[in-house]
């Protein structure tokens, strides 16, 4: 792969993403790439090939300066401390750092996975996302989550004493959950939270278990109007608490977003490393390329072990590509996206007068002093069409 070229003075940072890929069992909800083994874990086996890995990309993005480091999975609080640390170890060495560079580890709140918090600070973490998923216990299990609400809570408490930053992470829209329920059950969660939650509606997603059950109406969630309903008791909820939306399914008190997720959502670079991870870099003689890894964790460790790395694709974007990703990104915040910066990654600008007409009709929010366009509630259920409407 060609080498990195110059970065605008519109760089939004440059982070790594980890991908654990074990799960002690596979949720029905979940299409991620995530894999449960009944035999042991070559853990020590899997972090080498994660710092082989991070060597790679290396090479592709040697001058640029880690702000965000994001252990993702699967279920990378099986990963043993020592192994993230070497793999925090491997990126400090490698590359230069932020000194506020944010680490976060994705964690489930099980007794035993909480009792690596404090190996996981010593390591490197600065902040993680507790996947607390619900607070009751018959939807846990039906979740297929392994903690109860009791461990869950215990974990969340015991991660706020150990980490600078966390967050409270919940799944709302669940089968057979009503508005008032959803209501007491995030006033519960607010007076826990630390200044971010993350909370994500339940979709039905492609080949999971869900998505069969769903399909032999055996699964019965809510319908739009009620969906709607849940959404907005939530944006009322965390308004009130000061952790107004920043993103569709993300809430943060002042100075206390992701820089991680919203170096994604800006439209930035990441270097993504283990079985399954994406890749979106730019280089010299190709613009921005998408790179991906193989999934199955076996063949990803041993195409690493043989060749210095698990990708197994490598696709130059088109302006076009581009442009539809930076607008499905960056309509998902609540700032929205810098229409000067639109033009200046992609050479062109999107029509004022279509910019008229969509405000007019309710879809988009135009901030003509900073030059911002920004998703409605109306737009953001129409994100894929809106973003056909202001490109065409």
């Amino acid at each position: 792969m060609a080498a990195i070229r110059n970065h605008s003075p519109y760089d939004v940072g440059f982070g790594i993403y980890v991908h654990w890929p074990f799960c002690l069992n596979k949720c029905p909800y979940c299409d991620f790439n995530s894999h449960v083994r009944h035999q042991k874990i070559d853990n020590d086996a899997f972090s080498a090939g994660l710092v082989r890995e991070l060597q790679f990309f290396y090479r592709q993005t040697r001058d640029r300066q880690v702000t965000s480091i994001f252990f993702g999975g699967g279920t990378p609080s099986l990963m043993p401390p020592h192994c993230v640390a070497q793999v925090i170890d491997e990126i400090d060495r490698l590359w230069s750092m932020a000194g506020d560079v944010e680490i976060t580890l994705e964690a489930n709140p099980t007794s035993v996975e909480a009792r690596n918090f404090a190996g996981y600070r010593t390591a490197g973490i600065n902040r993680v996302s507790v996947g607390v998923q619900a607070l009751l216990d018959d939807d846990l299990k039906k979740l297929g989550r392994q903690h109860s609400v009791d461990e869950a809570l215990r974990a969340f408490k015991l991660a706020s004493r150990i980490f600078e930053r966390t967050s409270f992470d919940l799944i709302y829209a669940r089968p057979g959950q009503s508005i008032q329920a959803w209501r007491s059950e995030l006033e519960q969660a607010l007076a826990h939270q630390q200044g971010h939650m993350s909370l994500y509606q339940l979709t039905i997603e492609a080949d999971t278990a869900f998505e069969g059950l769903y399909r032999s109406g055996k699964l019965l969630i809510p319908d739009d109007d009620l969906a709607v309903g849940l959404y907005d008791v939530t944006q009322e909820l965390t308004d009130k608490a000061g952790l107004p939306a920043y993103e569709i399914s993300n809430h943060a008190a002042p100075d206390q977003q992701s820089r991680h997720n919203l170096l994604y959502w800006q439209y930035g670079e990441y270097a993504g490393v283990g079985a399954g991870a994406h890749s979106r870099l730019l280089t010299g003689d190709h613009g921005r390329v998408g790179l991906s890894t193989e999934k199955n964790p076996e063949s990803w460790l041993s195409l690493v072990e043989t060749t210095g790395s698990g990708v197994v694709e490598t696709e130059t974007l088109s302006l076009e590509a581009q442009s539809h990703e930076f607008l499905l990104m960056g309509l998902r915040l609540r700032q929205g996206i810098d229409l000067q910066r639109y033009k200046q990654l992609f050479g062109s600008r999107i029509s004022s007068d279509q910019i008229t007409v969509l405000a007019e009709q309710g879809y988009i929010k135009y901030n003509a002093a900073n030059q911002t366009i920004a998703a409605t509630k109306s737009g953001a259920k129409v994100l894929n069409s809106l973003i056909a409407m202001l490109i065409d």
